[in-house]
């Protein structure tokens, strides 16, 4: 993982924590909908949307939907800033 993309993450986590905030286990770059029992499918587009207000960026449904983790996401929005 690049440093830019461990200060994605590092942004990231906070904006879980918010929004998950009865999940208190380890958030890192392999962190998934199938580890948080609040990650539903309401949660995730509230989640998409607040990673896009807060990085100014913009997934298509395609990217969102290969997207199997955090580390992922913040290789994508990585590739997008750059």
């Amino acid at each position: 993982m690049s440093g830019s993309e461990a200060d994605i993450l590092a942004k990231i986590e906070p904006l879980m924590r918010d929004l998950f905030d009865e999940y208190d286990g380890p958030i890192g770059p392999q962190t998934s909908a199938a580890d948080i029992e609040q990650w539903d499918s309401l949660a995730n587009v509230q989640f998409i949307v607040m990673v896009e207000q807060t990085f100014g960026v913009r997934f298509s449904t395609s990217e969102i939907e290969k997207l199997r983790n955090l580390g992922e996401m913040a290789q994508v929005i990585a590739a997008k800033q750059a």
